[in-house]
């Protein structure tokens, strides 16, 4: 209150001073300006000037803002201070004496020298604390000339090239020097955004860089100052030449990134990765929606430690859940996780728990002592060829282990659970892809009683970039080692989409059914966008690397691998339930009951892949509705 207090004092005395100018500059001062007999003198005149002054900069609360920060709301917000000034002044003088000691040319000039200096004083203080007045230094261009800090070139509208400059300003950053713009539009070219000039538009990109090799400013970083997946112009083939050339390419962080650095003045950068080059355009999270799913909830992820489950532990911490418990049988995958949670969001409650999903009674068990509100099971055995080559153990972690998960959280009273599902499990052609179809079946399968208040959901997404076992970093790996690129078939097509992306899907959908009132279990389906071409995408990586002599390979389709996926079955439908969000209405003809369930276990167990494979597929058939659906028919199996 003493720092506003001031705050309001000093721009009255501001007033006065302009006041005072006013007066003295005008052409007929009455007698040197002490007015009249019986008239105000000049000084009682200024004081009340000032204290008017005062009262209006108090209503518009001018002392809550911070003079480093000024701008022009704030000159607008001057101006209708000094005219209501110079307006309740003239009122004033006019009762008291007629105002026949005030020289009319004053109520013209005092507000305008009032606006003027407020403001001056502001900008000057706003220079000051971004450190401005240093480009007055005659020895200004020696010290850029003899630094050595990196030059960076900065790539996107000149509105946000303003927003990074100014932070960099304050902060006094001297990680790199900017030395110029690219924007996103022709006609900004040649203008200057605080010191730094917009060289060129981003379709001559080629142009500005051979410019600046030519003034010897060639950059060592460019920044990306938004979404690589919003800029249009540019190519695989230029942005791997720039990594080609040494050049660092930087992007800001995400909005979910953006909550782990809420302390720092100047918001870091980091190395762009390649799938977010190629993914699509980015989608726009229902912040306020998943912040109401899970402020101040306990939450539980399976597979805490995989590409998804990491991720989703990241993005649930960032909206504040009151309790997070991580869940994964892999001990190297859940020591990283539980170490990354505690460095990065030290403030949440964190526990990691090493256990099995397929042990029942230990899930139970786990699921009781934390109390979860909220479940997510991404825990899934998920790589194609080695589910395929052992069939048993897909079927156990994907199918047995998610009814598991079900029966854990309705012991616990969770008030929701979420099964992350893959377009592999429409019209499955491979075992994976049969264990997720079931692991749907078992959800939907699932219907809230007296007895449970547990609402079951899944969602269902296509591949994922950057994921364990993805295309990409596969690709990477046989790039860095000069090839060849192997590819199964030069027609084979995926959906992908990047990890934070998937993660915030399964998040909007989540809170898009925990803001209804239905009870029945739901299925979505996240919006995919068009599907690439396999091919297409291990050229642009290869174009990305600034490589010329890696090699692709052609080596055939492996066992139960498709040419292409499809998102719905033909027993399903969709209809829209969120942005980017389908739900998926589906004919199941069979319902599947812990007897179906505890008939595969079984032969599970018996070890025999061929008799799992047969079963499995069986069971899949008469939920799409294929061949009649029978009842279960237990055997044992000696040794199991």
């Amino acid at each position: 209150m003493a720092v506003r207090a001031q705050t309001v004092v000093f721009d009255a005395f501001l007033a006065a001073v302009a006041f005072g100018i006013a007066f003295f500059v005008a052409p007929t001062q009455p007698e040197l300006g002490f007015g009249q007999e019986g008239a105000l003198g000049v000084f009682q005149l200024a004081g009340l000037y000032a204290a008017i002054a005062g009262v209006f900069g108090a209503l518009f609360r001018r002392e809550l803002s911070p003079w480093r920060y000024v701008s022009i709301p704030d000159a607008l917000v001057l101006a209708r201070c000094a005219l209501l000034t110079v307006g309740v002044f003239l009122l004033a003088v006019f009762v008291l004496d007629r105002a026949e000691g005030l020289p009319r040319s004053t109520l013209v000039m005092a507000p305008v020298f009032q606006m003027v200096i407020a403001m001056g004083v502001r900008i000057l203080r706003r220079a000051i604390h971004e450190h401005a007045l240093e480009t007055l230094s005659p020895l200004k261009a020696i010290g850029d000339r003899l630094a050595q800090t990196p030059s960076l070139l900065l790539i996107g509208p000149p509105s946000l090239a303003d927003t990074y400059l100014r932070d960099m300003a304050r902060s006094h950053d001297r990680s790199y020097t900017p030395v110029g713009i690219i924007g996103t539009d022709r006609r900004d070219v040649g203008a200057n955004v605080r010191g730094v000039c917009i060289l060129e538009a981003i379709d001559n990109l080629d142009e500005a860089l051979a410019d600046l090799r030519r003034w010897n400013r060639y950059p060592r970083a460019i920044l990306f100052l938004e979404e690589p997946g919003k800029l249009r112009g540019l190519t695989a083939e230029q942005l791997g030449r720039l990594k080609a050339d040494g050049i660092r390419l930087l992007r800001l962080p995400s909005i979910v990134e953006l909550a782990q650095h809420d302390g720092l003045t100047l918001v870091p950068m980091r190395d762009i990765n390649i799938e977010e080059l190629l993914a699509r355009d980015p989608i726009e999270l229902d912040r306020r929606a998943v912040g109401r799913l899970l402020a101040a909830r306990r939450v539980l992820v399976t597979g805490a430690g995989g590409s998804i489950g990491a991720e989703l532990c990241r993005q649930v911490a960032s909206f504040g859940c009151a309790h997070l418990t991580l869940l994964d049988f892999s001990e190297t995958a859940l020591f990283e996780i539980e170490r990354e949670m505690r460095e990065t969001f030290p403030h949440i409650a964190t526990k990691a728990v090493l256990c099995d999903v397929r042990n029942a009674p230990r899930a139970v068990e786990v699921f009781q002592r934390e109390a979860p509100d909220l479940v997510f099971h991404a825990a899934a055995l998920k790589h194609v060829s080695m589910v395929e080559r052992h069939p048993a153990e897909g079927l156990l972690t994907n199918v047995v282990g998610t009814w598991n998960v079900t029966e854990a959280a309705k012991a616990c009273g969770a008030g929701q659970m979420v099964l992350i599902s893959t377009d592999k499990a429409v019209d499955p052609t491979n075992v994976m892809g049969a264990t997720k179809r079931l692991a749907e079946a078992v959800i939907q399968a699932q219907q809230t009683t007296n007895n449970s208040r547990t609402r079951f959901s899944a969602v269902r997404f296509g591949n994922v970039l950057g994921s364990s076992g993805s295309v990409v970093p596969i690709f990477k790996s046989q790039i860095e080692r000069g090839g060849p690129v192997t590819v199964t078939h030069p027609d084979m097509s995926r959906f992908f989409m990047t990890i934070p992306e998937a993660a915030q899907l399964v998040l909007h959908a989540t809170a898009a059914c925990h803001e209804d009132d239905r009870q029945d279990s739901r299925l979505f389906l996240l919006e995919m966008g068009e599907p690439v071409n396999i091919l297409d995408l291990a050229r642009q990586m290869i174009a990305l690397s600034g490589r010329r002599d890696v090699e692709i390979e052609i080596t055939g389709l492996r066992p139960g691998e498709k040419l292409t996926e499809a998102l719905l079955d033909e027993t399903e439908t969709s209809l829209p339930a969120a942005p980017k969000v389908m739900e998926v209405v589906s004919g199941s003809a069979l319902r599947v009951t812990p007897g179906h369930l505890e008939e595969l276990a079984a032969i599970a167990r018996g070890g025999d892949a061929d008799d799992v494979r047969r079963a499995l597929f069986d069971l899949v058939a008469q939920v799409r509705g294929e061949k009649p659906a029978g009842a279960p028919n237990l055997r044992v199996i000696s040794g199991g």
